[in-house]
């Protein structure tokens, strides 16, 4: 199956967080993103937007995209992130970059699957950086 599985890590809550898209077929690692001050919530709807962003540069406009949080895939389809995360100095370039995805997700259109990942029955998504 041609796919994208993401995920986010975050030490702590909020705490270090970063993200990662894994081509499924090959195990590769295909992006990556931080560590830089945030939320989970947040690293999981970075990633599917970073995903969507890069499949549709790349011309693969029907890959699907796979990710375990439902929250994120939410916050994506309604075009904007949730987040309750404090704005501080600490976390203003983060804040940057969810502006710039809200900004993408409201001026392209994408026709990628985003599938939950099925964690029960499949185990860890491929993504997942193993620090549970």
């Amino acid at each position: 199956m041609d796919a994208i599985a993401v995920d986010a890590a975050c030490s702590g809550n909020p705490g270090p967080m970063e993200y990662r898209g894994v081509h499924l077929p090959s195990g590769k690692q295909i992006f990556h993103f931080g560590p830089m001050q945030g939320t989970n919530n947040i690293g999981e709807f970075l990633a599917i937007v970073h995903a969507l962003a890069l499949l549709q540069q790349k011309g693969y406009p029907n890959m699907t995209i796979y990710s375990d949080s439902r929250t994120a895939q939410i916050w994506v389809q309604k075009k904007k992130c949730k987040t309750t995360l404090q704005r501080t100095p600490e976390t203003e370039k983060l804040f940057d970059i969810i502006a710039r995805a809200e900004h993408w997700l409201q001026t392209h259109t994408y026709t990628n699957p985003i599938v939950k990942w099925d964690t029960d029955n499949w185990g860890e998504i491929p993504a997942d950086f193993g620090r549970k």
